[in-house]
């Protein structure tokens, strides 16, 4: 019944149970559906996520069910604001893409845009361009660990271009961190004379040649789709200004990323912002550059460290103790 909602069998069924025995804790209730309690405290996130359960007033640390009549006509009324938003924001992203498309005919000779399909034709611009350069190279590389082929097409333009004086900084994940090929090929580079800097999340790949040149994915998801090509002077300085301003906040390689006063590191500080931003853990660890498990083993740790039985509990925690500022 509640599928539609996001809300699984699994929820649906702890939150039946809810209903009909308020007064349960949660392995009572894992007990009378026989499952696992972990199972049970994910059920119980989810359904907090949705309004469905909230905090006791009467014990604290303990959750209630919201009553259905208001809590499943509150989803309601939401999924029908959310379908007027989304026919919305269809209707505006339609009329912006028309007077893009009419702008960009109108002012062509200005607007300096090359669209490339596909990755042989990315990667056969990116030689080019790396070939040209003449004073540097700056790039955004939002995933973890990179795959041979990957390290196999940079090495020689990279070493190319270093040998000619060409400065090359690169901004990785900190999850680079994790991979031996990816922190083996980090550490060629530093010592050819390149600069490595690592974030906990990056916007998309980006590469930008001599301040002149800017390569931006048409799909910041799926980057292999293919990339447009900007030299328009003033999106070009824009795009290089913002590279700075992350290189700024970046880590250098070599030194291990630092956790803050309360011991918490970037990492674990974006995770739980994403999370609580309703990033599945799936999604959550694509934008870490992380696997699934890594993700679920690192927010079990924060967990441990809140001292919190769920996830919702931990969001609760984690932004009173200012985390998630």
């Amino acid at each position: 019944m509640l599928k539609p909602f996001g809300v699984d069998s699994t929820a649906e069924a702890v939150y039946r149970t809810m209903i009909f025995h308020r007064d349960w804790n949660v392995g009572e209730i894992a007990g009378a559906l026989e499952l696992p309690e972990s199972d049970v405290r994910a059920a119980l996130d989810r359904l907090a996520d949705l309004a469905l359960v909230r905090q006791s007033l009467e014990t604290p640390g303990s959750l209630r069910p919201v009553d259905p009549e208001f809590g499943l006509l509150s989803l309601i009324r939401g999924r029908q604001a959310e379908l007027h938003r989304s026919q919305q924001e269809l209707t505006e992203s339609h009329a912006a893409v028309s007077d893009l498309i009419a702008t960009l005919q109108t002012t062509a000779p200005r607007m300096e845009i090359d669209q490339l399909i596909g990755i042989d034709e990315i990667q056969t611009r990116i030689e080019v361009l790396a070939h040209r350069a003449t004073a540097e190279c700056l790039s955004f590389v939002p995933a973890g660990a990179q795959t041979p082929e990957s390290i196999a097409a940079g090495s020689p333009l990279n070493d190319a271009a270093l040998n000619r004086g060409v400065t090359v900084r690169t901004i990785y994940l900190d999850s680079l961190r994790n991979d031996p090929p990816t922190c083996r090929y980090a550490n060629w580079l530093t010592s050819r004379g390149g600069e490595v800097r690592t974030r906990p999340t990056l916007p998309a790949r980006l590469l930008v040649v001599d301040r002149e040149v800017a390569l931006l994915p048409l799909d910041p998801e799926h980057s292999r789709v293919g990339a447009i090509e900007l030299t328009t002077r003033s999106v070009v300085e824009m795009l290089t200004a913002f590279f700075e301003h992350l290189w700024l906040s970046a880590i250098p390689f070599g030194a291990e990323p630092p956790r803050d006063d309360a011991g918490v590191t970037g990492q674990e500080r974006e995770l739980l912002a994403l999370l609580s931003q309703g990033l599945t853990d799936e999604m959550a660890g694509r934008r870490l550059g992380v696997s699934l498990r890594t993700v679920r083993r690192i927010m079990a740790g924060l967990m441990e460290r809140l001292g919190a039985k769920s996830r919702f509990e931990a969001g609760t925690r984690a932004a009173a103790r200012g985390w998630l500022d």
